[in-house]
């Protein structure tokens, strides 16, 4: 990603922090519909690895690791990892900074859960694509893909970011061998979600 992005976020980040006020997409907490997919499969990690994209101020991947799986996490904002280990500085997860669109070579095929929460809804759509294939090749032979976004609704018109990923958007993540589990079209204070995931084979 270019110069521009990294900084446009770093710059977020960095005056929240000198402002106290709270980035716009930080919680301070897991993503409900992470949590609550979690628990309803009753999922473990049980030393599998996991990684969570864009991973802002890291309340989703330090709930991932405490599910017991071997975490990495990365953002593109160098002040967003930061961020995250001054807040979690005993998760066991492994901060880093990366960029999506040249993720390290070793990191392909090598998860057996990636999270992927609204980042890809947060990109133009040029390099969208290019994004979307990059998650997908994260992900390990039998692992996992949860991807939560929001939901585009046909036919209305919205000025991202973020722009609300189509039914043919989420599509595109059942790539490289990648086939699709579960579509659930969930409702959120009133805002429509997706909530899908995928499996390599």
């Amino acid at each position: 990603m270019d110069r521009a992005a990294r900084e446009w976020f770093d710059r977020i980040y960095d005056d929240a922090a000198s402002s106290g006020v709270r980035v716009p997409w930080d919680r301070h907490a897991p993503h409900r519909h992470l949590v609550g997919w979690a628990e309803r499969d009753r999922l473990r990690g049980d030393g599998r690895q996991a990684v969570v994209v864009g991973c802002g101020t890291g309340d989703d991947a330090a709930f991932v690791a405490s599910l017991g799986f071997t975490t990495t996490a990365f953002d593109l904002a160098p002040a967003a990892i930061a961020a995250a280990r001054a807040r979690f500085p005993a998760a066991a997860v492994e901060w880093a900074v990366a960029d999506l669109l040249a993720l390290p070579v070793d990191w392909l095929g090598r998860f057996d859960l990636v999270v992927e929460n609204q980042t890809a809804q947060a990109l133009p759509a040029d390099i969208r694509p290019t994004a979307i294939t990059a998650i997908s090749r994260l992900v390990a032979p039998g692992g996992t893909l949860l991807v939560l976004a929001n939901r585009a609704i046909p036919g209305q018109a919205v000025e991202g970011p973020p722009w609300p990923l189509s039914r043919a958007e989420i599509g595109t993540f059942a790539s490289d061998g990648l086939a699709l589990v579960s579509a659930e079209e969930i409702s959120s204070n009133g805002h429509p979600r997706w909530r899908v995931v995928y499996r390599r084979s």
